[in-house]
């Protein structure tokens, strides 16, 4: 696998390789950490310090080369339709991800999510991916993959793929996975429109949730709060027990896709303020409810999937703008030098 091109973003690198059947990306950045991101009271500063790789590593991979779902939040649609990338694109992006820094040879947590370019339950190679993750990298690198869903309507092996992936959170990974499933509205309608009708309704995916005890974090509902979505923890309730679901609230990022249909969080998204009615409103009937909120930084960074890809398409060489890359300089000529002084490296870009 070939990277085409590396980008900095204020937390790491979107990268774009050349995979079997066209053009992947990926992700390999750090994390500020839960004081930071989950701060009940605080906005993110700007440029906070990174948490040493060596605690925390997060990686988002691409499952399949475009999507074919549609949904009205997101641009991978305009990538093209969902092909799934082979088991090789999907080792070669964790692999590559990890060389970007050959000088951290080991992680406490290495979080790989499967929630880049497209659908991952249509993808069959993402469940024999995560058995050779635990086979391979587990014992250095501490791996916690990550499946987040729509639950596709129209996947005939949806719910062997979901329960499969269950079973491997459970058993091979003993808890250490999670599995996120994304919600958005409790609005039937407005689900059918948001996500193209491509969806599961919300009593579909509670029957196809029946049997599935988690280990571990509970299974999660996402909710990108949008100002027109509608989100009533009443009507979740009724299909989604407390016991093994939780709710996770984040802002709706900038997309094209977003801007075309008019869907966006209004006031202080970048600050806990814009989510404090809907979070005492989901613990009130019982859940446990986790805010996260993206710093200014990174939503100017136009961080979202499927725009590296795009934006190479539209112009192959580096360019400046909302996605910067650094100065000219490949990683692979970066200096070893630990995580919090590369850190200053990607925030000098952005000065």
């Amino acid at each position: 696998m070939e990277i085409v091109n590396k980008i900095a973003v204020p937390t790491g690198f979107i990268v774009i390789v050349q995979g079997a059947k066209g053009l992947l990306e990926f992700l390999s950045i750090g994390d500020y950490g839960k004081p930071v991101n989950l701060n009940p009271v605080e906005a993110v500063p700007d440029n906070p310090p990174l948490m040493p790789l060596t605690d925390k590593w997060v990686t988002t991979i691409s499952t399949q080369y475009g999507c074919s779902m549609g949904c009205q939040f997101c641009d991978v649609p305009a990538v093209g339709k969902g092909i799934n990338a082979t088991l090789h694109d999907l080792q070669q992006q964790v692999l590559l991800s990890l060389q970007l820094f050959p000088e951290v040879s080991y992680s406490n947590r290495f979080n790989v999510h499967y929630a880049r370019m497209g659908e991952p339950t249509w993808n069959p190679n993402v469940l024999d991916h995560a058995k050779w993750m635990k086979d391979h990298l587990d014992n250095e690198y501490n791996v916690h993959p990550v499946l987040t869903t729509m639950m596709p309507a129209k996947n005939e092996w949806l719910k062997t793929a979901v329960h499969t992936w269950v079973r491997i959170k459970n058993r091979v990974y003993r808890g250490n996975a999670g599995l996120q499933i994304s919600i958005n509205s409790t609005d039937e309608d407005e689900r059918k429109r948001i996500f193209s009708g491509n969806a599961l309704s919300l009593l579909d995916i509670s029957r196809l949730m029946e049997g599935t005890v988690p280990v571990g974090r509970k299974f999660t509902l996402n909710f990108p709060v949008a100002d027109n979505w509608n989100i009533d923890p009443e009507v979740l309730v009724r299909y989604f027990d407390t016991e093994r679901f939780l709710v996770k609230l984040t802002p709706l990022h900038q997309t094209k896709a977003n801007d075309k249909f008019g869907h966006k969080t209004s006031g202080e998204h970048t600050t806990p303020t814009a989510y404090e009615a809907l979070e005492r409103a989901f613990k009130a009937v019982g859940y446990e409810t986790l805010v996260f909120i993206a710093s200014e930084a990174e939503e100017q960074s136009m961080i979202t999937c499927g725009h590296a890809v795009l934006a190479h398409r539209k112009e192959p060489r580096v360019r400046e703008g909302k996605l910067i890359f650094l100065g000219g300089v490949s990683v692979g000529q970066l200096p070893h030098r630990p995580w919090s002084s590369t850190t200053d490296v990607f925030q000098k870009a952005h000065r």
